[in-house]
């Protein structure tokens, strides 16, 4: 019975630790609106009108077209990693990462339309080191790039 009311202290003082990965909840929201404009791991040139409108990507709380937008082709923990052990922090930043490895990205750039569902897009796909904002460990913001030549 000793054993089991150990075992019994040992799991829920377990449950009730955060692990180092655990993702705060109020860097929560800010990440899924990061990746819902800035991460499709599967896209092409020719998807920007349909992503962007399917993801309600627009200029801020407006219902304006955003005259850039830019997704990263790669995965979460691949972009996530930017905040850590992928990433550099850029000097006089409070929380700016540059990639240390270039990622291939599709640039969106508006070509017509105001609003949505309006908004037509040429993509371009080019390789660059991403910049990012990253709020513990998580990004949140994108900042820019760098092209690859």
């Amino acid at each position: 019975m000793e054993v089991h009311q150990l075992a019994v202290v040992l799991l829920v003082a377990l449950c009730a630790t955060p692990s180092a990965d655990a993702q705060p909840a109020e860097v929560k929201a800010r990440y899924l609106h990061f990746l819902n404009q800035h991460v499709f791991g599967g896209m092409n040139e020719k998807q920007c009108d349909s992503v962007i409108r399917k993801r309600g990507i627009t200029q801020g709380d407006t219902n304006n077209c955003k005259e850039t937008n830019t997704f990263i082709l790669a995965t979460q923990q691949q972009v996530r990693a930017v905040c850590q052990e992928g990433g550099t922090h850029k000097p006089n930043t409070r929380d700016l990462y540059e990639s240390t490895k270039p990622f291939p990205v599709i640039t969106c750039s508006l070509q017509s339309g105001d609003r949505q569902p309006k908004c037509k897009y040429r993509g371009q796909r080019s390789t660059r080191h991403i910049t990012v904002g990253c709020a513990q460990t998580w990004p949140v913001h994108y900042d820019g790039d760098d092209l690859i030549i």
